[in-house]
């Protein structure tokens, strides 16, 4: 045994021994590394693809959709190839594009709900107007406005004496969306993040004040957030008071707007 051992430690000990030992591992190293990298870069990938052609604007259902398997290679030397479902199902074809029968999806030929161009205007309640309110990244307290939010809005400008005023306009109202000066959702991807408008879905008589109030040259619509328990226990929209609709209506000449229309007289009756 004692033979043996002496054998073993001269046979390590003699350097081209030692050599010959580090190639071979080194090979072997190597050997086993490449067939690692080849079989990752050829292994299968599941990916979505169009059963059918998908028109732009439309919602993606489950039914629209397979799967098939294509190297990873080519999800790895191909930006923006969608790998999941679950990316696909929900979301809807940019307005501009479609997506052919068989063809695979890219995030950039997909949107969000809130991207789509006619979102905004989906849903309105009856005898209500969109209202849009222009606002910077200050004016929203660095993103602190979202939708769905129910917020405060003040005024400040002069009374008809000339005295300066900072009163509340509106209380408790929805506000139905974020949007960039590109008209995207600022919360959604694509957006640049800095806020342009906020907007809001209100009564008829509400959108004439508001729209009244904006276009005095003195005055100043701006936003105040509430807490999250303002919005959970929010009460109904509402002008603050009856004094500043008055003071509004001092400084306007819209007193004979579109309120005799149909559809306020619709609204009125209703």
């Amino acid at each position: 045994m004692g033979n043996l051992t002496v054998s073993i430690k001269r046979f390590l000990g003699n350097k081209n021994t030692v050599t010959i030992i580090g190639v071979i591992i080194g090979v072997v190293v190597l050997y086993v590394a490449y067939n690692w990298r080849v079989r990752q870069a050829v292994e299968p990938q599941t990916v979505p693809f169009a059963k059918v052609e998908i028109p732009g604007n439309t919602l993606i259902t489950r039914e629209q959709i397979s799967t098939i398997k294509v190297s990873k290679s080519m999800v790895d030397q191909t930006p923006g190839l969608v790998t999941s479902s679950s990316q696909v199902i929900g979301k809807y074809v940019s307005y501009d594009t479609k997506i052919p029968e068989g063809g695979l999806f890219y995030s950039s030929a997909l949107m969000t709900a809130e991207q789509r161009p006619n979102y905004i205007t989906e849903n309105i309640e009856k005898c209500h107007t969109l209202f849009s309110l222009p606002v910077t990244l200050h004016s929203t307290y660095a993103n602190a406005i979202m939708p769905d939010d129910y917020i405060d809005l003040f005024i400040s400008g002069t009374d008809d004496r000339g005295s300066a005023i900072v009163a509340k306009l509106i209380e408790s109202i929805k506000v139905r969306d974020v949007r960039d000066s590109r008209g995207i959702s600022v919360f959604s991807s694509g957006s640049t993040g800095d806020p342009a408008e906020l907007i809001f879905s209100v009564p008829n008589d509400m959108f004439l004040l508001l729209t009244r109030a904006s276009i005095i040259g003195s005055f100043n619509i701006f936003p105040v957030p509430r807490n999250k328990e303002y919005t959970e226990n929010h009460s109904t929209t509402q002008v603050a008071s009856q004094e500043i609709i008055d003071l509004i209506n001092s400084k306007s000449n819209l007193y004979y707007s579109v309120s005799t229309s149909a559809i306020d007289l619709e609204c009125s009756n209703s």
